[in-house]
């Protein structure tokens, strides 16, 4: 069966969320995977991204504004799961904003205040 999801073979992400690179999940859900940044900028530093490949949160927003809901909701329920209720959340869009991997992907960082980390 095919996929109901737009991917790209070329993106980091899409291959993650097909288990063709390890990644150390803390949410797998319908239309979002959740996952620890590698090179993480907080005590808590995770990764909330789309199945659907679209290119950074303003194209999400104006293709599907629910999903953008929905992530948020999942960063909510990630971070008090782990024991914050104060979170940073951090959508990079553009190159010039520091977005290096362009499939929208949502930043939850916890357990520091953000003047105290580098992002």
């Amino acid at each position: 069966m095919a996929s109901q999801f737009r991917t790209d073979e070329s993106c980091l992400f899409c291959r993650i969320i097909a288990g063709e690179i390890p990644s150390d999940r803390v949410h797998e859900g319908e239309r979002m995977i959740a996952f620890r940044d590698i090179a993480p900028k907080a005590p808590l530093h995770v990764l909330i991204v789309p199945r659907d490949h679209l290119p950074n949160a303003a194209a999400t927003a104006a293709e599907d504004p629910a999903l953008i809901g929905e992530l948020i909701g999942c960063a909510d329920t990630i971070a008090r799961e782990n024991g914050h209720e104060a979170y940073n959340l951090l959508f990079n869009t553009g190159e010039a904003a520091g977005q290096t991997i362009f499939h929208t992907h949502l930043h939850l960082l916890a357990g520091g205040k953000l003047t105290d980390l580098p992002v």
